[in-house]
């Protein structure tokens, strides 16, 4: 067994809830609130800017130039992503980039982004990248999830959403990230590899807890 489907085994449970989520279900079929949609848009570009940081820390500790291209890729796409939830719900929003990247963290993401930075300060190539697999992973999952039963109408509301993460182009990121933490894993000694299982479990359980966070719209309570 690769040691990316090790780390899946290890978090099968907090994965399945994901898929059963009030949150996740409501936007497959199309019956979310937009508030709550939008909450979650807001505080996923928040998101979004932390991790192209995360990225850019496996630039400097990738152990080849070819990793170190795709990570740099990795920060592109990802500034980019952030930049076009600017540009597109900004709009449909009324709100100015800056309105945007104003909104305070909620308490979630704040824990999550300090979470994945930590490990990004610190870590290895293989641990910068193990962190935040379960992002990418998890959504190509859920993506695929909801689309099992074919594409949305055009009229669905969040069919731009769900068609950007059951994607393939999506879908090759997290076969990337998988890849190298296979790679990397096989001269992991115990020590790093243990550190690994246990940022792998941590952020697919904040990955749980973004969908709880923006199905209850989570505030800082003082």
């Amino acid at each position: 067994m690769s040691f990316s489907n090790h780390l899946r085994k290890l978090t099968v449970s907090i994965w399945e809830a994901q898929l059963s989520h009030p949150f996740v279900v409501a936007l497959g079929d199309g019956t979310l609130h937009e508030h709550k949609f939008k909450y979650y848009i807001l505080q996923d570009a928040r998101f979004l800017g932390d991790l192209s940081r995360v990225f850019a820390a496996g630039i400097l500790r990738a152990p080849d130039s070819d990793s170190a291209l795709r990570f740099t890729k990795l920060v592109e796409e990802t500034i980019t992503v952030e930049r076009s939830l600017h540009e597109n719900y900004g709009q449909r929003w009324n709100l100015t980039p800056k309105q945007m990247s104003s909104v305070p963290m909620a308490p979630t993401n704040y824990a999550y982004t300090r979470h994945m930075l930590t490990v990004a300060a610190s870590g290895t190539a293989a641990e910068v990248t193990v962190v935040a697999l379960p992002c990418a992973w998890i959504y190509c999952v859920v993506g695929q999830h909801l689309l099992r039963k074919g594409h949305p109408p055009k009229s669905h509301p969040y069919r731009d959403w769900l068609m950007l993460y059951a994607s393939p182009e999506f879908a090759e990121v997290q076969i990337w990230m998988r890849k190298k933490v296979d790679q990397w894993a096989k001269t992991a000694g115990k020590d790093e590899l243990r550190r690994m299982e246990e940022s792998f479990i941590i952020s697919s359980r904040y990955e749980w807890m973004f969908w709880e966070m923006a199905w209850n719209e989570e505030q800082w309570p003082v």
